[in-house]
């Protein structure tokens, strides 16, 4: 049976009655894996507190998850190539609840942080596994409404996770998907070059990770960094000389491609920068405790969750990359807001910010997403995307730990980057700054998207 036939058998099925049962499994499956990534933000001083340690340490319960996104999602984006979707899906859920349980029994910063790098393997499939599994089955025209309700519930999660920072379960009563391809259990699977991706990728967050912590002229940062350097060089001259190569060379001569992706990762860079930081900032300068921090970051999560279906809609009507630069621009003026304005504000002000933060999100995640699959062909799918996740949740990654950084170095600063900054909390405002400058690489690569990415 051939890529084609399958996806045709799998559409049939589809328009017969699943398509409502399909939708639902895999938003739930979103909601849960941004619920699960973003509960323990407004936490994080607590836990400084509780486990006796710093900034730097405790960043690694938000920078181990992901790093095994980075990771994992292109490993798993390749695996559905070759591996049944369902087969995959439920591993990775299996996963998912084994990580939940042993950040649930932690006593200590090492249980938790392992706890949540096992949640993150299991979770790194979902975000992947979601969009391929759209991209088979729905057409271009109505990809982008379900693309949008996917990051609808990467809203919900976004708002109702920092807020109520529990856990919650979910049974999911999965749709039969695609049957595996004749022939693809012979086919050769690169994991090599899977690895040296990974590690690649790993390196590169430990190394922003450590350099948090002691510095990125320190030793073990450097020499992080250029294990990450070796790492991509062996993976390069892998993808080149086999046959089958874990990434196709051809991905990155796609030009709305790789814009695409440079796209989604600042964007991402700077929203988890906010999603991060803002609970720390009002914790600090404002004394609310994580409950009140959560309820500043619900304006954004919010927006998310309400105008991503719609967005999403809207782009299958007037392609993406009119609604990407509108959201890289409003992502940019946001958080020079928060540089300007509200660090060191009262909440309310914060959460303006905020919550224009969460329009630009929603403004350009689904459309971006929809940029990518466009760009790619049927045979391309399945690992195009899964790079394209994995450098999502690297930019989350590099976010995290390059503001933290930031924000870190610039503790004793006498004067303000940002210099219309008039209020006390100097750091946090230099570290918005910060993140607003990463921008300007999501709009010039906004730029060099198609005017219509819709075949």
């Amino acid at each position: 049976m051939t890529h084609d036939t399958n996806t045709k058998a799998l559409t049939s099925t589809i328009r017969q009655g699943g398509a409502r049962l399909f939708i639902a499994t895999f938003a739930l499956s979103v909601l849960v894996a941004a619920i699960t990534v973003d509960m323990v933000n407004p936490v994080l001083p607590i836990l400084i507190d509780q486990f006796e340690t710093t900034k730097a340490e405790v960043s690694w319960v938000v920078s181990g998850v992901a790093l095994m996104l980075a990771f994992g999602v292109p490993l798993y984006g390749r695996m559905s190539d070759v591996v049944e979707l369902k087969k995959l899906f439920l591993i990775a859920v299996c996963i998912l609840a084994l990580g939940s349980l042993i950040c649930a029994l932690a006593r200590d910063l090492i249980v938790l942080v392992a706890g949540r790098m096992v949640q993150g393997a299991g979770m790194s499939a979902i975000p992947v596994l979601s969009i391929v599994a759209v991209s088979k089955v729905f057409p271009p025209g109505k990809r982008g409404g379900v693309l949008g309700i996917m990051a609808g519930c990467i809203g919900v999660g976004t708002a109702g996770g920092p807020i109520f920072g529990g856990m919650i379960g979910s049974m999911f009563a999965l749709p039969k998907l695609e049957p595996l391809p004749e022939g693809a259990g012979g086919r050769r699977f690169d994991l090599l070059g899977g690895v040296l991706l990974g590690l690649s990728a790993g390196m590169l967050l430990l190394g922003v990770t450590l350099g948090e912590s002691s510095g990125f002229g320190s030793l073990a940062s450097l020499s992080t960094f250029a294990c990450s350097l070796l790492a991509l060089a062996g993976f390069i001259r892998r993808i080149t000389i086999v046959d089958n190569p874990f990434v196709p060379p051809a991905l990155f001569a796609n030009r709305y491609y790789v814009c695409s992706i440079l796209v989604s990762v600042f964007s991402m860079f700077a929203y988890f920068a906010v999603l991060v930081f803002v609970p720390l900032l009002v914790a600090e300068s404002n004394g609310l405790t994580p409950g009140e921090a959560g309820l500043v970051l619900l304006p954004g999560g919010a927006a998310v969750a309400l105008l991503s279906p719609w967005i999403g809609r809207i782009s299958d009507r007037v392609g993406t990359k009119r609604l990407i630069l509108a959201g890289v621009s409003l992502m940019g003026v946001s958080t020079l807001f928060l540089s300007t304005y509200a660090a060191g504000s009262p909440p309310a002000i914060v959460s303006v910010g905020v919550l224009g933060a969460g329009i630009a999100f929603a403004l350009t995640n689904s459309p971006a997403n929809s940029a990518a699959v466009s760009s790619l062909s049927k045979e391309e799918v399945g690992v195009g995307i899964g790079i394209y996740q994995g450098a999502l949740y690297l930019g989350a990654g590099t976010g995290a730990g390059i503001i933290g950084a930031v924000l870190s170095s610039r503790r004793t600063a006498g004067d303000p980057l940002n210099p219309l900054y008039t209020l006390s909390a100097i750091p946090y405002s230099d570290a918005f700054l910060v993140t607003s400058a990463a921008l300007i690489v999501a709009l010039i690569a906004g730029l060099g998207l198609r005017n219509d990415s819709i075949k």
